[in-house]
Order: structure tokens, then C-alpha cells, then sequence
């Protein structure tokens, strides 16, 4: 496999901010962190009907997919889960507050150490990872940007669905 060269600095200083940007902040839609903010147990627990999984299982799956694009990209021996059992919790898995606390905190540990590479001295973003199939940092920066923003949205439809529900539920109930 032929070298890339690095963009020259100015460029690689822009297209860096760009991606720190894409991956902590709001740009044109919630972030992860506010879509999750203010959810109980009952919440992210709850399963609506006819979709096949609860907030708690994709906070999980986030976590889990962004690990495994991370250790990807630190560590020529990582070996990704298994497709697609490993990516998912069970069906029926819940989490108590602890859980759920850990999920979010590696989920920021995680895209920290991803920053962090993709801000270290020599990075090139375009040179395709050695022990890869020609993944480069900036792919894995915009899956990983892609993959999280696309579950933020179904954590907020459901959100939004768990809330009607009890709403609706509640009103009967007077």
C-alpha cells in the first residue's frame, strides 16, 4: 500500500476542528449527552411497542460500536465483536443507575481518546491505518460522528414516544 502525505498544517488544523466539532457538539442537531440528559430507569428501560429496543440498549450500542472503532484505530490486535450479537445488548437487558452512568462516562472516555489521536503530533488523517483494509482517521472519525448521530435521533423519537405514552396513560387514568 503506497503512503499518503499529510495535508499540509493549516488544512489538517481546519479538518480537525471540523471533526472535534462533528463529534462534541450540537452543529444542526441535539447532542448525544442532551438526547440522555434527565432520563429515569422507567425511561430508559421502557420498551414502546413495535420497536425492538429501549433507550438503555442503544446508549449500549453506542458505547460498544464506538469502543470497537476506537480500539480499531489504537491497536493493530484488536478483534472487533461478532456482528451482530456483539454490538447489542440482550433483548431483555436493563440498567440500574450505575450502569447507566458507566455507559455515558465511556462513551466520553472513548471520544476523548479518539480526540486525542486524532489531535496527536504526525497524525496524517488521510493515510489509510496499517493494519487496516484502507480505513483512514478521518472515516473512522466521521462513522463514528455518523453512527452516534443517527442513535441520537432514535433515542429522541423514542424519548419523545415513552413521554406521549404516559402523558396519553396518565390523562386516562384521571
Amino acid at each position: 500500500m503506497t503512503s499518503i502525505p499529510p495535508m499540509d498544517r493549516p488544512n489538517q488544523k481546519g479538518v480537525v476542528a471540523e471533526l472535534t466539532s462533528l463529534l462534541t457538539k450540537a452543529n444542526a442537531h441535539a447532542t448525544f449527552e442532551e438526547a440522555c440528559a434527565d432520563l429515569t430507569p422507567k425511561l430508559w428501560n421502557q420498551h414502546v411497542p413495535d420497536v425492538p429496543y429501549t433507550i438503555w440498549q442503544l446508549v449500549e450500542h453506542v458505547r460498544i460500536a464506538q469502543w470497537d472503532i476506537v480500539e480499531f484505530c489504537v491497536e493493530p490486535e484488536h478483534e472487533s465483536p461478532k456482528w451482530p450479537e456483539g454490538y447489542w445488548p440482550a433483548p431483555d437487558a436493563t440498567a440500574d443507575e450505575e450502569q447507566w452512568q458507566e455507559a455515558l462516562d465511556h462513551i466520553r472516555q472513548d471520544r476523548q481518546r479518539f480526540l486525542h489521536l486524532l489531535h496527536a503530533p504526525g497524525t496524517n488523517l488521510l493515510s489509510p491505518l496499517p493494519h487496516g483494509t484502507g480505513q483512514t482517521l478521518l472515516r473512522e472519525a466521521m462513522l463514528i460522528a455518523d453512527h452516534t448521530a443517527y442513535h441520537t435521533g432514535e433515542i429522541i423519537l423514542i424519548r419523545r414516544l415513552l413521554l406521549s405514552i404516559i402523558e396519553v396513560n396518565g390523562n386516562r387514568a384521571k
